[in-house]
């Protein structure tokens, strides 16, 4: 009797699981629903929002008022942003497009040593020169590397440190 004089509730003995039957605690706040299944409620809301006012505003032409409209608008830009969201997490295949055009794809075979031929795997050494080596011809002198250090660090001293030149001083 005393709860119901004073208007509280008691309170429930564990915790709730979601109403979608999830599997998932929900909390009253989230009306008894998990955060994902909440989430999509209001995503599936806001989605029925948005298409009620666009076809309101189909029906009933563009003059029914400004608060519709920014109010399309606000939806307009949050259903946007999701669709980018869509698009840029589906990348591209390109070994469709390979076999499409008819080119068929060369089977790669086992990693192997540029100079001993041996098998490396995964614990290959790729080259400046751009071959792959194993762990005793991962050095230019051991695999003579055609590749051009020095004329390589020239150039990567002379990004880093540009030429400055100052300026000439007035003689008094």
């Amino acid at each position: 009797m005393e709860h119901d004089e004073t208007g509280c509730h008691p309170l429930q003995e564990g915790p709730i699981l979601c109403v979608n039957n999830c599997g998932f605690f929900g909390s009253p706040a989230n009306m008894n629903m998990c955060s994902k299944c909440y989430k999509d409620l209001i995503l599936k809301q806001e989605q029925a929002k948005f298409a009620a006012s666009s076809i309101e505003n189909i029906v009933n032409g563009s003059s029914s008022g400004n608060n519709n409209e920014s109010a399309v608008a606000d939806a307009a830009n949050v259903h946007d942003d999701l669709m980018q969201v869509k698009a840029i997490s589906v990348p591209p295949s390109n070994s469709s497009t390979s076999t499409e055009a008819g080119e068929p794809k060369a089977k790669e075979g086992p990693n192997r040593c540029n100079s001993c031929k041996k098998r490396v795997g995964l614990t290959g050494f790729k080259c400046r020169c751009g071959n792959l080596f194993c762990g005793s011809h991962r050095y230019s002198e051991k695999h003579d590397c055609p590749f051009d250090y020095r004329s390589a660090g020239q150039d990567a001293i002379a990004k880093a440190n540009p030429v400055v030149k100052a300026e000439k001083l007035d003689k008094i």
